[in-house]
């Protein structure tokens, strides 16, 4: 017999730290790609290149561990697994003796995280159905809170051990909460949803290829094309061209994040009242504004502010994103959610690479294409708006 249900207070949190803790070792890549390239001599298109094996092989596990969670009632026990597969993979990938093996190591042990997302926000967006965008804002704010402490430590441990070492560190979090996770994995409260079949699979696939849907796929990974090659490129340009030490560059990085993720209830529950659609183009504006000053010569001494508030207005807006997919689909959340983190960390994943091929040439170049990519996911959402006005 299951526990009794975690509280709605509880919930929130329990789910909150787990976040936490799964994305603890995924977001100390972002620091540890700058010490990787240096230790294997890499370009910066090589670094783009392992940001985007490293999300895009763990992209796989989003779509099934979003239906596996519609199919089963006790996600509780799929939650426990995630943490032990985040754990023990980024373990064993800190031993890679080379490029391609910490490749696919990273890629399998991004997995499991991976598989966190859709499980738990779908468990939220069903517990919490009246104010979706609030509720995945706080839960979005406990990842947004591991890229923002993960690399703040990672800058600082880098300073003294080598990056295999700080990556065994990182695989700590995880591994602790799997242990406290046993007794509460049963508290977590079940799905009493029919289970998904394939009549509600084919319902999905023609809900997404329908103009409104393609558009929104476009949209939104646009948007995190924009928001992943200014992650991977920021850190790496404020080393080599600014002289940033691996500590100032883990503050530098975590204050972007740390932004980002105390915004995120707020702007989530602004758009249960604005709207979706507002909140993701007044952001997306901000963050191309930003980027493209970024990569201005005469602002040179002032790039990391903007490239601080681009990445943070991107982050800001994340969960609002989540909430609008789901509005959108009406129904399976977990499966829904699962579908756009493939959108969003697997073709979203392609804006690391392509940020590191332009960055070969100048790493300011990469700033550019962000905005062009924020921008263009902005026309795209007014797209939507135009075409639904003229149906109305």
């Amino acid at each position: 017999m299951n526990s009794k249900p975690l509280g709605t207070g509880w919930l929130q949190g329990t789910l909150a730290i787990g976040h936490l803790t799964n994305d603890w070792a995924p977001s100390a890549v972002w620091l540890l790609a700058p010490a990787i390239g240096i230790a294997f001599d890499l370009q910066p298109s090589e670094i783009g290149l392992l940001i985007t094996l490293h999300s895009v092989g763990a992209a796989l596990a989003y779509l099934p561990a979003g239906i596996l969670s519609d199919r089963i009632t006790g996600q509780g026990r799929l939650l426990l697994v995630t943490f032990w597969w985040v754990g023990l993979g980024y373990l064993l990938a800190s031993y890679s003796p080379g490029f391609w093996s910490l490749a696919a190591m990273l890629a399998i042990a991004g997995m499991g995280d991976a598989a966190w997302h859709p499980i738990a926000t779908g468990v939220l967006a069903r517990h919490f159905s009246g104010r979706r965008g609030q509720a995945l804002g706080i839960h979005s704010f406990g990842g947004t809170l591991a890229e923002v402490l993960s690399p703040l430590l990672v800058g600082i441990l880098l300073s003294l051990l080598d990056w295999r070492s700080v990556l065994q560190i990182s695989a700590i979090p995880p591994l602790v909460m799997g242990l406290v996770f046993i007794g509460l994995s049963t508290r977590i409260p079940e799905s009493h949803h029919p289970r998904i079949n394939r009549a509600d699979l084919s319902a999905l696939v023609r809900i997404w290829v329908q103009g409104r849907g393609l558009a929104l796929i476009a949209g939104i990974s646009t948007y995190n094309m924009a928001l992943i090659g200014l992650m991977t490129i920021s850190p790496l340009f404020v080393q080599r061209d600014l002289g940033f030490s691996t500590t100032q560059t883990g503050i530098f990085f975590a204050l972007a994040m740390l932004i980002g993720a105390t915004g995120q209830p707020l702007v989530g529950r602004w758009s249960d009242k604005a709207g979706r659609r507002q909140v993701f183009v007044t952001g997306s504006l901000c963050a191309s504004s930003c980027a493209v000053m970024a990569a201005i010569p005469s602002a040179h001494n002032l790039a990391p502010v903007f490239l601080v508030i681009a990445m943070a207005t991107l982050v800001v807006i994340r969960s609002s994103i989540l909430a609008m997919a789901v509005d959108y689909s009406g129904h399976r959340e977990a499966t829904t959610l699962g579908f756009v983190f493939v959108l969003m960390d697997g073709v979203g994943a392609l804006g690391a690479v392509a940020a590191g091929l332009v960055a070969d040439f100048s790493l300011q170049y990469a700033f550019i294409l962000a905005a062009g990519l924020s921008l263009t996911s902005v026309g795209i959402t007014a797209g939507i708006a135009l075409r639904q006005q003229a149906v109305t």
